[in-house]
Parts: C-alpha cells; sequence; structure tokens
C-alpha cells in the first residue's frame, strides 16, 4: 500500500525540478512527487505531496529529509492525513441535470440553497475537548431554560 508524505514550508520560488531532485535517491521507492502551483501564477504554494511504495520507506524519508534546507528554508515532512470529503457530500446525483441543492441565479450563477446548520447529527461531530465542560454546560442552561418557559 502506497503512503502519502505532506512535504511543506516550500519556497515560493521552488521549481519542480528542484523539487523532485531532493528526492533522487528514493527514485527506485517513489510513486509520484508532486509539487502544488497557483492556477494563476504557476507558482509553487508552498507544499507538495511525494507518495511512497511502504511506510517503512516513507518513515525513512521523513527521517532523513525533514528540517533539510531548501531554498534557504528547512522543508517539513510528514505522512499526510487521508482525504475526506465534506460532510453531506456524496457521488450519487439526481439523474437529469443539476443536483437538487443547486439553484440558478437571473445571472446565471450557481449558489447553493442554505441548509440548516443543525442538520449535522450530534454523533458525527464531536467538540473541542478543550471545552467540551463549557458546551455541556451551556448545553444544560439552554435546557433548563427551554423547559421553563
Amino acid at each position: 500500500m502506497s503512503i502519502r508524505l505532506y512535504v511543506g514550508n516550500l519556497s515560493k520560488d521552488l521549481e519542480r525540478q528542484e523539487f523532485e531532485s531532493v528526492f533522487a535517491e528514493f527514485t527506485d521507492d517513489l510513486v509520484s512527487v508532486k509539487l502544488i502551483a497557483d492556477k494563476k501564477t504557476g507558482k509553487c504554494r508552498g507544499f507538495g505531496f511525494v507518495t511512497v511504495k511502504t511506510d517503512e520507506k516513507a518513515d525513512e524519508i521523513v527521517d532523513k529529509l525533514n528540517g533539510q534546507i531548501l531554498a534557504e528554508l528547512p522543508i517539513k515532512i510528514e505522512k499526510a492525513l487521508p482525504r475526506t470529503k465534506p460532510e453531506g457530500e456524496g457521488d450519487t446525483r439526481p439523474s437529469g441535470g443539476e443536483p437538487s441543492s443547486v439553484k440558478r441565479s437571473a445571472k446565471g450563477s450557481t449558489r447553493k440553497s442554505s441548509t440548516p446548520a443543525a442538520a449535522a447529527t450530534s454523533t458525527s461531530v464531536q467538540p473541542d475537548p478543550r471545552w467540551a465542560g463549557e458546551l455541556e454546560k451551556l448545553k444544560q442552561m439552554l435546557a433548563a431554560q427551554t423547559t421553563s418557559s
């Protein structure tokens, strides 16, 4: 299984060839090397991704290259978090044109219809543990307020 590595703290003036040369000694173990560029300017956005064949090689690359100086900046390499789709976005769309959640205005631009924030279930969203105690107090105060009126 391939492992994706995040490479950050890159110079905005970094070129793709220079970025790829950092990983030259690991070419046999690499699946892909991608420098993320701005669509308008074509310049580096400050990060990239490297996909490695094995978890062991990923650890080796992180240990060896994390903190190495590239274009006068120390690069940051770590295992990338898995991609996640925002809640509510699925691959299924109604047949016959536009999704039902998109409305066309008179000018032709698309605008998503408003959905209530309470639609998210409490089991899928976990509160920040630093504020969980305060959140529980607020919930109790709100419950007491709604039952008394």
